[in-house]
């Protein structure tokens, strides 16, 4: 059953479409991604769920309820971690933990949020005094704090350093295995990757493909990549006739094809046929980068 409803949503700033007719259903209980390069639509298409921003046209439902005109019902399913959020710079970590408990019915125990989080060694810091990486998960206990059925993360693990981004997926699994419905933006792909049940990659404002991330990465133009050192020259022309073939490099000695399965095959026969060696022989499967560099034409980051 879908939690999140975004249907034809369109928002209008100085004349241009940022937003230009979105529409996906984030089904309960599962983690759903949106990438796309800066400037895409991703924030806003967001902020219209959140009901920080009124759609143009279109409809937006959260657990059935608009944003916006039963923005008191939403509020109280709904947690959000902003890309860009400030708390007042005197309050201590402490208080705000305790503040944002306050505003709930049921919150949940914000110390071992806290403890898990790696907060609790800065519980009487001030807000004003914390680096980018521990404002960052502070952000996120705020965000979890109610008890929410919906989570809006926007750039969840910005400023965070490798470990503690591993810990933190770790902290949003276990929050999607007790039930609660996540919407990540994000532009690691490998965030993405390994969390994302589904994802949709806008860019200009649209829709450029909703799918697994394993099934956007069998839409890239080179899902399979072979790599090798050949112990002959081989025939560029016999290269470039293999099936499947999406691009052909030579570095150095070192060939590398891109294509499907089929390419692999083939291009081990030819090496058979013509008694060439493959030295190093490497063979991997395309990424989510390679996925997004395929659907929108930018760099990931």
């Amino acid at each position: 059953m879908a939690i999140i409803e975004v249907s034809g949503v369109r928002k209008v700033y100085g004349g241009r479409a940022v937003v230009d007719g979105v529409s996906f259903a984030v089904e309960q209980g599962e983690i759903f991604g949106i990438l796309g390069p800066n400037g895409a639509g991703k924030t806003t298409t967001v902020e219209c769920v959140e009901g920080l921003r009124i759609p143009d046209a279109g409809s937006v439902r959260v657990a059935g309820f608009d944003p916006v005109a039963d923005h008191d019902r939403v509020s109280k399913i709904l947690g959000a971690q902003l890309q860009e959020s400030e708390l007042q710079a005197k309050l201590t970590v402490r208080e705000a933990l305790t503040l944002y408990a306050a505003f709930y019915p049921h919150p949940a125990d914000w110390r071992p949020l806290a403890e898990r989080l790696g907060l609790t060694a800065h519980l009487d810091a001030r807000s004003g005094k914390l680096s980018g990486g521990q404002k960052q998960r502070l952000f996120i206990a705020l965000a979890l704090i109610g008890n929410p059925k919906v989570v809006v993360l926007d750039e969840l693990t910005t400023g965070l350093d490798p470990r503690a981004r591993r810990d933190t997926w770790k902290l949003i699994e276990d929050v999607r295995d007790s039930g609660v419905t996540v919407l990540l933006v994000t532009h690691f792909m490998e965030e993405a990757q390994r969390l994302c049940d589904r994802i949709a990659v806008i860019d200009g404002g649209r829709i450029a493909a909703l799918d697994t991330p394993a099934g956007l990465i069998r839409r890239a133009s080179g899902a399979t990549v072979i790599s090798f050192s050949p112990s002959a020259p081989l025939d560029e022309c016999e290269l470039r006739a293999l099936p499947a073939l999406a691009s052909v490099e030579y570095k150095d000695d070192r060939v590398t094809l891109s294509g499907t399965d089929d390419t692999v095959n083939a291009v081990i026969t030819l090496l058979a046929q013509r008694h060439i060696t493959a030295h190093q022989l490497r063979v991997t499967d395309a990424t989510l980068d390679d996925a997004f560099l395929d659907l929108t034409g930018a760099d990931a980051s």
